[in-house]
């Protein structure tokens, strides 16, 4: 984001002050983002120590959003901003809250990854779980790609990524019911898949809205539940 997006300001302080809400945000995103890796490749591997690492490293997520949470606050405070300025402070602290679930989410995969190493694994290694974190952590690449980059076409480009994960997640649901139907041994494991799927598609519904955040400052229009994002290709 070049100091235009930010305006011109008399202060150098302000913009020193946006500047860096902006790189604390993209360093909260790439915790998040190394978070999901490890979740899905800790659940798919069968790698107990990398769940428990994900699980315990969800509290970093959680201060990160504490931290910048209160220096937006203090911003609003001391500079009153207005237009654009205050739109991307909104759009900060709307896409920290996300990241902050996005992390939850994450955690959520560990621990099902967690009780999945305690029982015998099937013969597709969880593939159905590899490919739907493929594509979550797809989008979530993107979306703190847009974020950084604050373009609001590519930001709706992204926002549309969403609908394959959404088929992929149903596919996956599909397939588990019948596995649980064909087999009750199953039950235990495939109930911890659907929980981790869920998770992992919550996660594209996440990143998403961060997209939509950076259109809503690019632009400044709130696009959330319009067919500008919703449409499927």
């Amino acid at each position: 984001m070049s100091e235009n997006l930010f305006g011109q300001h008399i202060s150098k302080q302000f913009n020193a002050e946006l500047e860096d809400i902006r790189n604390r945000v993209l360093t909260m995103g790439g915790l998040v983002e190394q978070q999901v890796l490890d979740a899905v490749k800790a659940l798919t591997e069968g790698d107990l120590a990398l769940a428990e690492k994900v699980i315990e490293r969800d509290h970093e997520v959680n201060a990160m959003e504490v931290a910048i949470d209160e220096e937006c606050t203090q911003v609003l405070a001391r500079r009153q901003p207005a237009a654009s300025d205050l739109r991307l402070v909104v759009a900060v602290i709307k896409t920290i809250t996300d990241l902050e679930r996005i992390g939850d989410q994450a955690e959520k995969v560990a621990r099902m990854g967690a009780h999945l190493t305690k029982i015998p694994r099937p013969e597709n290694q969880y593939i159905e779980i590899q490919h739907l974190g493929e594509l979550v952590q797809h989008i979530l690449h993107n979306a703190l790609d847009v974020f950084a980059r604050m373009e609001s076409a590519a930001a709706i480009d992204v926002t549309r990524e969403d609908a394959k994960i959404d088929r992929e997640y149903e596919a996956t649901m599909r397939q588990l019911v019948t596995f649980m139907m064909e087999d009750p041994r199953t039950i235990k494991r495939s109930l911890d898949v659907m929980w981790a799927a869920r998770a992992l598609e919550r996660i594209g519904d996440h990143a998403k809205n961060i997209c939509e955040y950076v259109i809503y400052f690019v632009e400044g229009k709130d696009v959330r539940h319009t067919e500008l994002v919703s449409r499927r290709d």
